[in-house]
C-alpha cells in the first residue's frame, strides 16, 4: 500500500515496484486526467496495472472522461465506490 498526493512520489513508486510486483491497483485521483508523466510511468513498467476510481468519472466533468493512464492499464474500474479496489484485487488474484 502506498498513498501520496505528490505526482513525483507516485511516479517514483511506480518505477520502484513496477518490475517486481504481481499487480498494481492505482487511483491517481485528479492526476488520472491531467498527468502525462504518470501515464508514461505506467506505460514504462512491466507490472500489470488496473486503474480504479471510486466515482463514475464518466458522470462527472468532461475533462474527467479521459484518463492519461487507461490505455496502458489492463483495465479500469470506475463508479463502484470503495468496492472498486476489491474488484481490482479480485481480478488480479484470478489472473495470477
Amino acid at each position: 500500500y502506498f498513498q501520496s498526493n505528490i505526482e513525483g512520489e507516485i511516479i517514483d513508486k511506480l518505477h520502484e515496484v513496477g518490475f517486481s510486483f504481481d499487480g498494481i491497483v492505482i487511483n491517481a485521483g485528479g492526476y488520472s486526467h491531467t498527468s502525462v508523466a504518470i501515464g508514461d510511468a505506467v506505460a514504462a513498467i512491466s507490472t500489470l496495472v488496473i486503474e480504479v476510481h471510486i466515482s463514475n468519472t464518466s458522470a462527472r466533468e468532461k475533462f474527467r472522461h479521459q484518463s492519461m493512464m487507461a490505455a496502458h492499464c489492463v483495465g479500469v474500474i470506475s463508479g463502484m465506490g470503495l468496492d472498486s479496489y476489491r474488484y481490482a484485487i479480485d481480478k488480479f488474484t484470478r489472473m495470477i
